[in-house]
């Protein structure tokens, strides 16, 4: 079939196997998944976050075409280089949301236990599973995700899945079967499955009204596959431990966090690299993944929530002596900093 054969093919389903309306809670009680993402679309709005997404129903995103990849709930993205002021509450999803986290680290909770997922990590959540994203609220982090109605709310019922899915029966069948009984919901995902969602990142952030509907649908058919395949390991793949170097590197970013005498050191990306035993080209990529941005913007961030923190403390304080204490070498920087940081200059947050 020709590219364009199967783009028609995809455009044409109207919902034979999946209904493409919102289905009604049975928990009037509860949020749902769009509810719960009210906050995020809000966080965009505001320019804290980068966020692409398309939707269906009530969730936040541009528009799915009616009829183009039915059972879609949503597919999206949100890339957030800084610590967030918001979470998502306890909620359950209308469909099967498979999340990966590609980097940073995020605060991730299912059924009441609780989880930090890293780079590379790979959540699985079933509509009857109540979780929660953050620990209350965002860290910063690469998220991506797909939700997918399959039309069952309780583990018991049949699976239905969209007639665009290219898999066999057979695996179809398997695939339901593991995630309908599978007990954890976190793995470590594998190169493919990376590679999958950052090409459905593209395909999403580049849509104009269902332009690369059909790329979508190859994507999170081969998403699948290679759910599949990593489900069928002897060995789940989360239980490789990070590397030394990671290890290191992580509690060398967390001290930074924690420790206000190290924020006021003057460090430098070779310094910190050296620190860790590293070199800055590895070091930096280590802490990319770890923290969504670089190792000075990260610093920078610590520095301004320890100011933002003794401002509030301590009203008592010049300015100035709370800027050299968080390791700024000029008020007039650290006035601009925390200005695009909190939206208002050092004297007026602690006016306010």
């Amino acid at each position: 079939m020709s590219f364009k054969g199967f783009q028609r093919r995809i455009l044409n389903i109207r919902g034979a196997s999946v209904t493409d309306q919102s289905s009604k809670r049975s928990r009037p009680h509860e949020l749902n998944g769009a509810e719960a993402s009210r906050a995020v679309e809000e966080a965009a709005r505001r320019r804290e976050i980068s966020f692409g997404a398309l939707a269906r129903g009530n969730y936040p995103g541009r528009r799915l075409p009616r009829g183009a990849l039915i059972g879609v709930k949503t597919i999206g993205h949100w890339d957030a280089t800084d610590q967030q002021a918001f979470g998502l509450p306890w909620h359950r999803e209308d469909g099967i949301q498979v999340t990966f986290l590609e980097c940073g680290s995020m605060g991730f909770a299912v059924d009441a236990r609780e989880y930090v997922l890293g780079p590379g990590d790979l959540a699985v959540t079933r509509p009857w599973q109540r979780h929660r994203v953050g620990n209350p609220n965002l860290a910063a982090g690469r998220l991506h995700w797909v939700v997918l109605d399959t039309g069952v709310r309780r583990c018991d019922q049949h699976w239905r899945w969209p007639a665009w899915m290219l898999l066999r029966k057979s695996d179809l069948k398997a695939l339901a079967n593991i995630l309908r009984h599978s007990e954890g919901p976190i793995w470590k995902a594998t190169g493919e499955i990376r590679d999958c969602f950052r090409a459905i990142a593209r395909a999403v952030d580049a849509d104009r009204d269902g332009s690369e509907t059909a790329r979508l649908a190859i994507q999170v058919n081969q998403l699948l596959i290679a759910l599949l395949g990593l489900f069928r390991r002897p060995k789940p793949l989360s239980a490789i431990p990070p590397a030394q170097t990671t290890r290191r590197t992580e509690a060398f970013l967390q001290g930074l966090r924690t420790n206000a005498e190290q924020l006021g050191l003057p460090w430098t990306v070779q310094e910190m690299a050296r620190a860790c035993g590293l070199g800055v080209t590895r070091f930096s990529a280590i802490a990319h993944q770890l923290t969504n941005t670089t190792p000075m913007r990260y610093l920078n961030q610590c520095r301004l929530d320890l100011a933002k923190m003794l401002l509030r403390d301590n009203s008592g304080r010049r300015i100035t002596d709370v800027a050299i204490a968080c390791g700024f070498s000029s008020s007039q920087y650290f006035s601009t900093a925390f200005r695009r940081r909190f939206g208002r200059a050092p004297r007026e947050f602690r006016r306010e």
